[in-house]
């Protein structure tokens, strides 16, 4: 008989992906190796790392990371084409990560999910560089610039697919574990701090270190209108990383709900992680034991799945 090919989805989330991480942890510790991963956004990122056997230094980089780190890594330029900030500094150390590796060189079935920002369409990666794969398919639309590719410009693939079980199915897997990042975002926005914080914000005009100065500073080189952005005058008014933030929090969960409507996983995982902003990368520990806490709750039901799927000639769980 077939062998069963096991997929694993990993969704869309920012800083929420670091419960990948631990997801991987989990399965792994439990004997099960997915054949096939496919990523959107973090989840590429963190799927290829997986895909690349560079789990281990992943892990080890995000529970060190600071938020004084978060910022050096950005480069924001505010007034930069594309978006406000470049990655340059984040690519060096994902060059360290990922190195030269072409995905179909890879021993496991990979692909990273991107959008064509001019056509709207769905790009799949499955060839050529790993690291300009989770580049474009990470590519946050207002935040980090486009990545060319070919006669495209790519950006983050959670405009269309925030959770890939179509790919997985499509490229072979007959059974899909998917994880979704962004159960429980919306009605819940108070929950997510995707704010300056309040010390910040009371420093903009002198703290060039933090994120919210490093902004300030790009903005003294525009107009003085654009400050007031960052300065809300009134105390209930979302400034501009609240706007972006909440803007991706409402269309990734109705396009995730749409997509998996029409195309469900055979096991859903959700991490608790709404009280997780955007950019809070700094809390990686937190979001990995979460990551390992949902796998846990459904281990049970992952198991009768893959059990009652057993066949001669069936790969090793």
């Amino acid at each position: 008989m077939t062998p069963k090919r096991f997929g694993l989805a990993l969704g869309s989330g920012a800083a929420r992906g670091w419960a990948h991480i631990g997801l991987l942890r989990e399965l792994l510790s439990a004997g099960i190796q997915p054949h096939v991963v496919c990523g959107t956004s973090i989840g590429a990122l963190v799927g290829a790392a997986y895909v690349n056997d560079s789990l281990d230094a992943l892990e080890d980089w995000v529970k060190h990371l600071t938020r004084r780190d978060i910022v050096r890594y950005m480069d924001i330029e505010l007034f930069g084409r594309g978006g406000l900030a470049t990655m340059e500094r984040l690519l060096d150390f994902l060059r360290t990560l990922l190195g030269d590796v072409q995905v179909e060189q890879l021993q496991k079935t990979f692909a990273a999910v991107a959008t064509d920002i001019r056509s709207g369409r769905e790009v799949w990666l499955q060839h050529g560089s790993l690291l300009d794969a989770v580049r474009a398919s990470a590519a946050l639309p207002g935040l980090f610039t486009p990545v060319r590719h070919g006669d495209q410009w790519l950006v983050d693939g959670g405009l269309v697919n925030p959770v890939p079980v179509s790919v997985c199915r499509a490229l072979g897997a007959d059974i899909v574990i998917a994880a979704d990042l962004n159960t429980g975002l919306m009605g819940k926005h108070s929950a997510a701090r995707d704010r300056i914080p309040e010390s910040d914000e009371a420093a903009l005009p002198s703290a060039p270190g933090g994120l919210a100065g490093q902004i300030t500073a790009s903005l003294r080189r525009g107009t003085d209108s654009l400050i007031g952005q960052l300065r809300r005058t009134h105390p209930e008014m979302p400034h501009l990383f609240e706007v972006l933030a909440g803007s991706l929090n409402v269309m990734q969960d109705r396009i995730t709900r749409s997509r998996m409507a029409g195309d469900p996983p055979d096991i859903l995982l959700m991490p608790r992680l709404r009280h997780l902003a955007l950019l809070e990368f700094d809390r990686a520990t937190e979001a990995i034991e979460e990551g390992r806490q949902s796998v846990a709750r459904m281990l049970p039901a992952i198991e009768f799945l893959l059990a009652s799927l057993d066949s001669p000639g069936e790969p090793p769980r």
